[in-house]
């Protein structure tokens, strides 16, 4: 395993994170119903504690808190708190009620609160907003978040999933009041994907931000023909099905490329999309998804081998332009 400091900070995380979407049950954000139930997923936790992985990133609505009740659980009983590194996320709504959701500062305060008792811990390394709160001032959000930190409940705090414009208001909203500024931008980005390189990630790389990709696979998209049988997950995945369109001709050349690329190397697919993004600046590390364990150790694979400019400039060029996802 490789470590890296997280953007501009001190801490050092894993260059892989182990993303917790697929914990819990068929409730919550993405109504996973190829979610894991608790048994599985606490031997996904060990084998990524064994293979060197110190980075969790879950988030509050993620099976409604089950999660994050998982993680905390697996973490305790598998790791010692100081060695491990937890992020979770706030905004999506809990509930149906009028403030059950969202970044005001009710709702930032009582759901890091929620989310310490879940997991089991008296801070969060990393709290992040999981979208951009078009109905809260930012100036709002920002104190509340400064707040949280100063009360010695959350290490660090990141941003998730919006436009380069709004996360660069955000960094001038902390820096005018002197309050904590993000180190952490957790953006969907992937061979399939790359429209974060048009702003967002420029902006990062200016800022000294860390990058922690989500969706590195683009789903699995990137590790298997377009013809190959579909998965429980490609079959029911709502979020993913917007996100893709089997149909595009460009993606499907990237996906040519990314198995030639494999082939030529003796690697899996999974390893040449892995190692594109860890190549890229500034890219801390990519949140993989595993529901198996044999999906850890193939991601872990990756480091062993580096892209030549060459082959990354050849999985590169057959990219086009896609609307933009991810921000809702």
């Amino acid at each position: 395993m490789e470590y890296a400091r997280l953007g501009n900070t001190g801490m050092k995380v894993s260059r892989l994170c182990l993303g917790c979407m697929g914990f819990g049950s068929a409730e919550g954000w993405a109504h996973n119903s190829w979610a894991l139930d608790e048994a599985s997923s606490r031997e996904i936790v060990k084998k990524a504690l064994e293979l060197g992985i110190n980075f969790f990133d879950t988030a509050n609505v993620y099976a409604f808190g089950v999660s994050e009740e998982i993680l905390g659980r697996a973490l305790k009983d598998f790791a010692k708190r100081d060695e491990v590194v937890i992020a979770t996320k706030v905004f999506g709504k809990m509930n149906d009620k009028p403030n059950g959701g969202g970044l005001s500062r009710k709702a930032i305060l009582s759901e890091i609160d929620n989310s310490l008792r879940r997991l089991g811990t008296d801070y969060v390394d990393l709290y992040q907003i999981h979208r951009w709160d078009y109905e809260t001032s930012i100036e709002e959000t920002m104190e509340a978040l400064n707040d949280v930190v100063r009360a010695g409940k959350v290490r660090y705090i990141g941003a998730s999933a919006m436009f380069a414009w709004q996360f660069q208001k955000a960094l001038h909203t902390a820096e005018k009041h002197g309050w904590t500024r993000f180190v952490s931008m957790q953006n969907h980005l992937n061979l399939i994907y790359r429209e974060e390189e048009r702003e967002m990630l420029p902006l990062c790389h200016d800022q000294k931000i860390g990058v922690i990709p989500y969706s590195p696979l683009a789903s699995g998209r990137l590790t298997r023909d377009w013809s190959a049988e579909n998965t429980a997950r490609s079959e029911t995945d709502a979020i993913a099905k917007s996100k893709y369109d089997s149909t595009a001709e460009p993606d499907q050349r990237v996906v040519k490329r990314v198995a030639e690329t494999a082939e030529k190397h003796g690697v899996s697919r999974t390893h040449v999309a892995l190692a594109w993004l860890l190549q890229k600046q500034p890219v801390a590390a990519p949140i993989i998804g595993a529901t198996k364990i044999k999906h850890l150790e193939e991601a872990v694979g990756a480091f062993s081998i580096k892209l030549t400019p060459e082959e990354v400039a050849f999985l590169e060029e057959p990219y086009a332009p896609h609307r933009i996802v991810g921000h809702q």
